[in-house]
């Protein structure tokens, strides 16, 4: 058979590209293979499809056939879920090819920048059996033929770099190699996009790259403004690493591997290690690959008694430093270790050569790991928004005795691409934030025992390999502050709904950018120091500070003397929603406790958002500027008073006991106040009347949290329990209105006519309208209704306080079973008002029909009424 290089010379540049084992090799087979081939590098999955046409003998076939399958998975859409999306991929380890590789398959423009030029990273990784199977798919026998043969389970970094390297060049990425990634560039004018800032000197076609995706995988020393890292630090634990020479002889063949040996489980090998060699060590590791690698955990009296250390410093960086270890000594002991460990059968061992030329062994703190607190965040200038990913080292560190470090950074990989295919299908930023951070929580309780059994399933979907996944474990509302905004524009946008319909809070730009206005606003004000969103609102003094700075005319001293803290915090809240139009989101216990911090920034970014355009004098108010002398007194008088608190109660029955009513039964007309007209202020709160209760629903008397508030006429209920008093439906903003006879609150189709309690006595039977069981009834010139009829359609009489129904909540009710009030044994219960249009027709038509000789049997109803009778003050009456 013909070699297949005697027929197409591109077939021999194809096999030298597939066995190269240096980087510059890879690099220049392959520019030799596109160039016998006509093609560019770097152009996408139309370029490997054009390789893959030419190049279609058996040794390339069994290649793309893998390729093919992976490619052809649902998730990629054939190519095109990204088409329109270019990213940048800053660093080629292992991670960053690995996401490239992935993004590729999704179509998308993947240009990647590696400040190296070359990999010598000998040190081994642990694989876990998904990452075995994910390589093999890419097909990793093809470029290494000895990936991980029999029981192996490791691979170099530098192998591993290798054939990510080959597959991400097959797939169409750009790679530009010894440029270093220094910082990003905002698009400078309305209608350009972001760019990079790269050195030395880039080339024309990468400084002009504008992309709207950048992954960062660039390690953990490099880790891009605006995220925020944690260290992760132990108990301080040295490890050492050492790469000998593999000759490849049979006798180093036969010498077996050691996955891993701890003093705990096998104290007599490192007490004979001790008493042979003078070294303790706690463990020790070693695999077989292009070198002999050792990993061990060495205490650190033991190197200093060796001479390894020169000096004990408490700090570490100083400790570990190069001024502090003697290389000569560190080379002694890892050979050493090795030696004895393998029972010298190795032989002379020499140690390989690290990316400078030097010996390569070294000693690290491992102890301290980075983690960085978001794997994801958004930053828009002048409406071009970009959105930057971390994977790898920079993301979080390995814990090298835990062999998670490529396992876990392959699932990030994945997650980050996921995260940028959610991205380009136009999904809302925050929900893509809020998806990426939920996958994150996962990252680090991850394991082969807790992940999908079946490893051939895994892709790019997270619901492949994570099996208790909940994409909503962090909703969008807790991931605003990872949206920048760099330009001084509103953060909200359009295609950023908030899952709880209140302004994001982002609309003040940061919390700090927030902090600053408040400031501002209540500066000059005695009393009062805003240092912080939570504690500085407690006594009240800040949040009418606020109110009257906005609006001088709303509070006045005179009406405010005697009100607490608490009064003083409900009052202008009060003030604040009925004047300035500003719903309340927290309760104004709440922000005296300061138990709801999220609720109170939420609130005062209602008032940034509103007056962040009004202008204002920073600092002290002048004296001569309108309004300062009555906020002076105001809040003179107001601080003198904060210790005082007026001390109401209502009247209480003979037993002693309060019953505590939804609303005042007096006369329609007054159990509802009209809105305030402007500029008028509000009539302080007693505490009875206090919003403080804003933390209990008004109608079931539950907790209610930030979230779930909704705040109407002054009162909190939760969104399930605000409905309809007729059809129980759920109420919306602008589809209800509160009933001003009655207080209860009705869909508008159900809304009764505000006439049919006041006038229903003098309506003739001309009206239309049919009416409801408790309205008059009766048309004129009948006989007066006996006491059972009045029960059914009762007429106010102007010497008796009206009396209705009324609706209780929970806690009322519990304190209304308390009085014992129990009806006549032989009364019948009352019965359920009729709630069909059908019912409601003919129970109106009965009534008509009194006194002609049809009874009329009318429902016995227990009311209440807020007024007492008598000394007893009895609030309870039976109408026959």
């Amino acid at each position: 058979m013909a070699s297949p290089t005697s027929t197409n010379p591109a077939h021999a540049h194809f096999e030298s590209f597939l066995q190269a084992q240096l980087c510059q090799d890879v690099l220049s087979s392959f520019q030799e293979l596109c160039g016998a081939l006509g093609l560019e590098p770097g152009g996408g999955l139309p370029q490997y499809h054009k390789i893959k046409d030419q190049l279609n003998y058996w040794s390339a076939k069994s290649l793309w056939t893998k390729l093919d399958k992976r490619a052809g998975q649902p998730v990629y859409q054939q190519g095109r879920a990204c088409t329109s999306t270019k990213c940048l991929v800053v660093g080629a380890g292992p991670c960053g090819l690995r996401v490239a590789v992935e993004l590729a398959l999704l179509g998308a423009r993947v240009v990647l920048v590696e400040k190296r030029t070359k990999f010598s990273r000998h040190n081994v990784l642990h694989l876990w059996p998904f990452t075995i199977h994910d390589l093999r798919a890419l097909g990793a026998k093809k470029f290494y033929g000895r990936f991980c043969t029999g029981t192996l389970d490791h691979i170099s970094i530098r192998q591993l770099q290798l054939l990510l390297l080959k597959v991400a060049l097959l797939l169409g990425v750009e790679i530009h190699w010894g440029v270093t990634f220094t910082g990003l560039q905002p698009p400078p004018r309305k209608g350009s996009g972001w760019h990079a800032q790269l050195q030395p000197n880039p080339p024309a076609q990468l400084a002009n790259y504008e992309f709207d995706v950048l992954i960062s995988a660039a390690g953990g020393k490099f880790v891009p403004e605006g995220f925020k890292v944690r260290e992760m630090r132990g108990k301080l634990a040295i490890g050492i690493t050492a790469n000998f020479v593999n000759g490849r002889t049979v006798e180093e063949t036969q010498v077996p591997e050691i996955s891993g040996v701890a003093r705990i489980y096998n104290q007599s090998f490192f007490q004979s290690l001790l008493k042979a060699t003078g070294i303790d060590l706690e463990n020790i590791v070693y695999y077989k690959d292009d070198t002999h690698y050792f990993v061990m955990t060495a205490k650190k009296q033991c190197l200093l008694r060796l001479g390894v250390l020169r000096q004990d410093w408490p700090d570490t960086d100083r400790l570990l430093g190069s001024a502090n270890v003697v290389p000569e000594a560190l080379q002694r002991f890892a050979r050493a270790a090795a030696d004895f460990a393998t029972h010298g059968k190795l032989g002379k061992l020499e140690f390989a050569q690290d990316a400078h030329g030097q010996p390569d062994v070294s000693a690290f703190d491992f102890t301290s790991m980075m983690r960085a607190e978001s794997s994801a965040r958004v930053q828009e200038k002048h409406g071009a928004r970009l959105l930057l990913g971390l994977v790898g080292d920079c993301l979080v560190e390995p814990f090298w005795p835990l062999g998670t470090g490529v396992a876990r950074g392959f699932l990030a990989a994945f997650d980050a691409a996921w995260m940028v295919k959610r991205w380009a299908e136009g999904a809302e930023s925050l929900e893509v934030l809020a998806e990426r951070e939920s996958l994150y929580q996962l990252l680090s309780q991850t394991s082969p025992e807790n992940m999908h059994r079946n490893v051939a399933q895994y892709g790019l979907d997270p619901a492949t390999r994570y099996p208790n996944l909940n994409l909503r474990a962090v909703t969008p509302n807790q991931v605003r502050d990872l949206y920048d905004v760099l330009a001084k524009e509103p953060v909200q946008r359009n295609n950023d709904k908030t899952d709880t319909g209140m302004p994001a809070t982002g609309s003040a730009g940061t919390q700090e950018e927030l902090l600053r206005w408040c400031q501002e606003q209540t500066a000059g004000y005695p009393g009062v120091h805003v240092s912080d969103l939570s504690s500085s609102w407690a006594d009240g003094l800040a949040l009418c500070a606020l109110v009257h700075r906005l609006q001088p005319g709303l509070l006045e001293p005179s009406e405010l003397q005697g009100l607490g803290a608490l009064e003083a915090t409900a009052w202008a809240l009060k003030v604040a929603e009925n004047e300035l139009g500003i719903t309340p989101v927290v309760s104004a216990q709440a922000v005296v406790a300061g138990s709801d911090p999220l609720g109170l920034i939420a609130y005062l970014s209602h008032f940034h958002s509103a007056f962040k355009s009004t202008a204002h004098s920073p600092g002290p108010v002048s004296q001569a500027s309108p309004g300062t002398s009555s906020a002076v007194l105001f809040l003179s008088k107001l601080q003198r008073t904060l210790q005082r608190s007026r001390a109401k109660e209502n009247a209480e029955d003979a037993g002693g006991k309060k019953l505590r009513l939804e609303m005042e039964a007096e006369t329609p007309s007054t159990e509802v106040p009209p809105d305030p007209e402007p500029g008028v202020p509000l009539t302080p709160p007693s505490q009875h009347q206090e919003a403080g209760a804003g933390d209990l629903c008004a109608l079931c008397g539950e907790h209610l949290y930030v979230l779930e508030r909704l705040c109407v006429n002054g009162h909190f209920f939760h969104r399930s329990c605000f409905r309809c008093h007729t059809c129980e439906a759920t109420l919306w903003p602008g589809g209800y209105e509160q009933h001003p006879g009655d207080g209860h609150f009705y869909c508008l189709q159900h809304l009764p006519q505000p006439d049919h309690k006041e006038e229903g006595s003098d309506r003739g039977p001309e009206s239309p309208e049919l009416l409801t069981p408790s309205e008059n009834s009766m048309p004129p010139g009948l006989s007066t209704p006996t006491a059972s009829q009045e029960g059914a359609s009762p007429v106010p009489d102007p010497s008796q306080p009206t009396r209705r129904q009324i609706r209780l909540s929970s806690p009322e009710r519990q304190r209304l079973s308390s009085l014992n009030l129990t009806p006549d044994p032989e009364m019948e219960p009352p019965p359920k008002p009729p709630r069909s249009c059908s019912a409601l027709a003919r129970h109106a038509l009965e009534s008509s029909f009194v006194g002609w000789g049809l009874p009329v049997q009318s429902p016995q109803v227990l009311l209440l009424s807020s007024c007492g009778h008598g000394e007893g003050g009895k609030r309870e009456s039976l109408l026959q």
